[in-house]
């Protein structure tokens, strides 16, 4: 099931849309900063300062949203901040980057899909990396926490498609973020010229979100690049089994 047009509105749009923002991070100051620009704008927002590698973050995220409706479900934290190979790093580095990008992406999917499903629409972008698709010297826990993302969200998309649920999982390259940004100044590589801006992140991440399970950045929907599939083709795949497996309720 593919819809021929998003229904998900641009960025710019939401302001006169009336959608507002629940908006997570660790930084209490650039929350403040964040939510007052939006404020602005005519969004109401409401903040709450959460390390998304605790154990409870999705319990504390939960208890700031509430009772209210959660209809688009965006989980883009997720860099690897270790900056080290496996054996350099104490575990419990790895422990809290596994925590982020499975534990807590996880549980918020679930928590946050109820009332989704409950109400027969919603959408959910997991953000992940190209590292998804094998392991890589220097990053083997961060290539195999977003390898976990990449399936969990086909597997979602393969299941909430049939309750008016879309699932993305937004595969991207490099963005120009903070955190990237340090990642390279502290390694000492040079800032690319072509990375994607977080604009043109959100505006694609939105247009692609009705067309799931997976869309690679920068490449077409039916081109392999640098994974073991084109979305297509593992799209495909994805119902051919599903057809396979008639026992399953595909109504919810």
């Amino acid at each position: 099931m593919r819809r021929t047009a998003p229904a998900w509105p641009s960025p710019g749009a939401w302001p006169d849309r009336g959608v507002n923002l629940i908006l997570i991070a660790r930084s209490a100051d650039k929350l403040k900063a964040a939510a007052a620009e939006l404020t602005a704008l005519g969004v109401e927002c409401v903040t709450a300062s959460v390390d998304l590698s605790a154990t409870d973050a999705a319990a504390q995220i939960a208890k700031a949203a509430g009772d209210r409706e959660v209809g688009l479900l965006i989980t883009n934290a997720g860099a690897d901040p270790n900056g080290s190979r496996f054996l350099d790093k104490d575990i419990a580095a790895w422990d809290g980057l596994v925590t982020m990008n499975v534990n807590t992406t996880m549980h918020l999917a679930h928590h946050f899909g109820q009332g989704m499903k409950a109400r027969g629409r919603g959408g959910m972008i997991l953000v992940s990396s190209g590292a998804c698709y094998g392991g890589m010297h220097g990053i083997a826990a961060y290539c195999a926490s977003k390898g976990f993302v990449l399936n969990f969200a086909e597997g979602l998309w393969a299941e909430l498609r049939h309750v008016g649920v879309d699932v993305l999982t937004l595969v991207l390259g490099r963005t120009d973020t903070p955190s990237h940004r340090k990642i390279l100044e502290e390694s000492g590589q040079a800032i690319p010229e072509d990375m994607a801006t977080p604009e043109d992140v959100a505006e694609v991440g939105l247009r692609q979100l009705p067309h799931g399970p997976i869309w690679n950045w920068g490449q077409e929907n039916d081109v392999t690049g640098y994974a073991s599939g084109s979305p297509d083709d593992r799209r495909a795949k994805i119902v051919y089994i599903e057809q396979m497996m008639p026992s399953y309720d595909t109504n919810g």
